[in-house]
């Protein structure tokens, strides 16, 4: 389960949210449209943190992981400078989370982005983050973000 857009990208195959070779990993599927990401998120009880709740930590890697893949679909490379989770509700071990971001700012190298996860479910945000990532190449990224 290769994320979509990366037929020749197999530099991310060990990727513990989206590396379909990763044995432990996520193995999430993301795709990019314009100036989004989206992919989706099952928590299971391998994702436990306590009472029944997916761990934070699992949460904020889905999250950085779809900012992440917003250039690294589009053939760039880049690296979190940044990041800040917001969390607002606990994700219930079995539920469904749609993951999307999208670009906010982009100067020179730094381009800014939102992510959020929310319960498929209920509707209801589960976290939001913020993240700043440094771009080493820029593939073949939409102009007005290059």
């Amino acid at each position: 389960m290769a994320s979509e857009g990366t037929k020749n990208r197999s530099d991310a195959d060990h990727c513990f949210v989206c590396g379909p070779m990763n044995p432990i990993g996520l193995k999430l599927r993301f795709s990019v449209q314009g100036n989004q990401s989206t992919g989706k998120f099952i928590s299971t009880r391998e994702h436990a943190g306590f009472d029944g709740v997916t761990h934070g930590g699992i949460i904020f890697s889905v999250l950085d992981d779809a900012m992440a893949n917003w250039f690294f679909l589009q053939g760039a490379r880049g690296y979190t400078a940044r990041s800040e989770i917001r969390y607002r509700e606990p994700m219930p071990i079995g539920a469904t989370a749609t993951i999307d971001c999208e670009v906010v700012a982009r100067k020179g190298r730094l381009v800014k982005l939102k992510a959020r996860a929310i319960n498929l479910q209920s509707g209801n945000v589960i976290a939001e983050c913020d993240g700043s990532f440094i771009l080493k190449e820029f593939g073949q990224l939409p102009k007005k973000w290059r």
